[in-house]
């Protein structure tokens, strides 16, 4: 294929998918990936390093649009849901619904393998170097094949799914619409073992074959949270995630010099159910480092001639860290909005325009306030969490914002809710603030503009942003 009209970059979960359903869509379709076709959409030398998890909405949704079934051995394990733990594991959340657990390695293969039953080409061994621009549009793409040879590929679109460090992105022209770089204080540094092990005892507040679990904990998992995931065999994916100034933070208040392995490490020990692991070495996926974003998606997801999706559009969930869902819901929105463009001979920044509307209808409207929440669990230690677990809000209100809805919290209702002691009461004051201001985020996401308004949007979308990050530095101790 030597003039496709999509090329989409990286054969992850977004851009299988986005290819299976631009090709789906009837466009000719390259799909690009610098792996070997045997190990299609590995990240890094360490693997498909991710949680494994995602939510069984976004599986339906895959299903329903692309007009597949998935089963064994893409999904490797069901739960019922996940169940956030306190730092005294005294109170229990649940956070989202059902859903599964991935064969992450064997998913990749399926979704590309659907790439290519839907007509696109996959072509492995592809390093993208960046976008080829004429003015400010951008026409293709550059980089190096197998041989190390230079070489050039024009398109009329192309999709960006080559994560968070995407070479892509980062080479756009200064613009007002995609971001270039994220800042550190929106990425978690996260690692985790996949690994077979030994049950000693029964507690389900460790280990549960049933539900995912996430534990709150400033002291093992500053700024982040330490997970326990249930794989298939006796296996578990077990790992945390850390913020940087937390973690700096923390460090210094206890006179440590901890890091991301230390703390995984510490972590593994600290769970007395999980004993005696065994790093699952098949696919060389078992243990693994990794950078994710925790923040809304970038305000705009579409420039000239360009498209983004999963994690070069900063897509997890702000507060789980979640990114297979809303990648692969935005894989399949970017190839369908794609092929439209194809077929209407539009590729224009206007035509493309509505995926950004389509995804924040589906997902993204929610992602912001998801971020503010986050920001200020950061700023709380573990006294603070186990309290406000306890008193500040019931498992529905809890739910309620992990779906990204707002519960009606406010000072005149906290009758049932025994405050003691001032850094309570403070904290509780900020928690109102904090939902009031996730209440805005919303009222501005459901009224995500078109391309005329979208710059006194973004405006006002980070003048609240900034405000929630005034006021909540990291304090994890």
């Amino acid at each position: 294929m030597e003039d496709p009209d999509i090329i989409v970059a990286g054969a992850g979960m977004a851009g299988s998918l986005a290819a299976a359903a631009a090709a789906r869509g009837g466009a000719a379709v390259l799909l690009l990936d610098r792996n070997d076709n045997t190990v299609v959409g590995k990240k890094t030398n360490w693997g498909w390093v991710c949680g494994d998890a995602v939510a069984k909405s976004h599986t339906d949704f895959i299903e329903k649009e692309l007009g597949i079934k998935l089963g064994e051995p893409v999904l490797d394990v069901k739960v019922d849901g996940v169940q956030v733990l306190s730092p005294d594991m005294q109170n229990k959340f649940p956070f989202e619904g059902e859903g599964y657990s991935l064969n992450r390695p064997k998913a990749a293969q399926y979704f590309a393998g659907l790439a290519v039953k839907n007509g696109a080409e996959y072509r492995p061994h592809y390093e993208v170097g960046g976008p080829l621009l004429e003015g400010n549009r951008v026409v293709g793409i550059y980089g190096r094949d197998e041989k190390g040879g230079q070489v050039e590929i024009k398109a009329k679109i192309v999709i960006d799914t080559l994560g968070i460090a995407s070479t892509l992105r980062r080479k756009l022209p200064p613009n007002d619409y995609i971001e270039s770089t994220v800042s550190t204080d929106d990425i978690e540094s996260t690692g985790r073992y996949i690994a077979g092990f030994e049950q000693d005892g029964e507690d389900p507040n460790y280990y549960d074959p049933k539900n995912a679990l996430i534990h709150l904990n400033q002291v093992l998992a500053p700024g982040g949270y330490g997970w326990v995931f249930p794989k298939s065999g006796k296996r578990v994916n077990i790992g945390l995630g850390v913020e940087k100034k937390s973690l700096e933070v923390r460090n210094s208040k206890l006179g440590k010099k901890d890091t991301l392995h230390s703390l995984i490490d510490d972590y593994v020990k600290w769970n007395h159910v999980i004993k005696g692991i065994r790093i699952d070495t098949e696919d060389g996926n078992g243990k693994g480092y990794w950078s994710v974003t925790v923040r809304r998606q970038f305000d705009s997801l579409v420039y000239p001639g360009y498209m983004g999706a999963g994690d070069s559009m900063a897509m997890p969930n702000p507060i789980s860290a979640g990114g297979i869902g809303p990648a692969m819901v935005a894989g399949v929105l970017a190839g369908e909005v794609a092929a439209e463009a194809i077929a209407a001979n539009d590729a224009s920044m206007e035509f493309l325009w509505k995926y950004n509307v389509r995804y924040n209808d589906l997902y993204g409207n929610k992602t912001a306030a998801l971020e503010a929440f986050r920001i200020y669990l950061q700023s709380l230690n573990n006294d603070l969490i186990n309290y406000g677990m306890s008193h500040f809000l019931t498992k529905q209100e809890a739910e309620e914002i992990s779906y990204g809805r707002i519960p009606k919290i406010t000072i005149a209702g906290t009758f049932n809710k025994v405050l003691s002691g001032i850094s309570n009461i403070n904290a509780f004051r900020n928690l109102i603030f904090t939902v009031n201001k996730m209440k805005r985020m919303n009222e501005l996401y459901g009224k995500y503009p078109g391309m005329s308004g979208f710059l006194d949007w973004k405006k006002a979308v980070n003048a609240e942003m900034r405000e929630v990050k005034e006021r909540f530095p990291p304090n994890p101790i």
